[in-house]
């Protein structure tokens, strides 16, 4: 069983059958073989953003976007994650993708992304 964590993007992607999500990727998180995860750092990104910028608005809830019921498991934030974030350099200034980095790292996990900046971290794979 291979082990993916979806960036916030991909996670908004895939909820709302965006075309900007490819089928390769698709192929991945339809596939119940895999373990996909998404982190409680996405949802507290999506709910800043919500009350950042009135024009950031989603078709689902914020509390659907993280419902087991999407096959997704919920990858909290732990102090071993937030420790990790010291290792990493700093090419990327986005706190959230940072903690993406981190959690995918620290859990052994492929990070879907189509962020380039990302791939620019060694010890995380990335694909996207």
């Amino acid at each position: 069983m291979k082990k993916y964590l979806l960036d916030t993007h991909i996670l908004l992607w895939w909820l709302t059958d965006s075309s900007k999500l490819g089928k390769s990727i698709r192929k991945i998180l339809s596939d119940p073989n895999n373990y996909i995860a998404v982190s409680v750092a996405s949802a507290w990104e999506i709910n800043i953003k919500l009350g950042l910028n009135k024009e950031f608005n989603m078709s689902v809830s914020l509390e659907d976007c993280f419902n087991e019921k999407n096959g997704f498991n919920v990858l909290p934030v732990s102090l071993n994650h937030v420790f990790a974030l010291e290792k990493l350099p700093a090419l990327h200034k986005d706190p959230f993708d940072r903690m993406l980095i981190s959690q995918a790292i620290s859990e052994k996990c492929i990070l879907i992304s189509a962020d380039k900046k990302i791939g620019q971290y060694s010890g995380v794979t990335v694909i996207g």
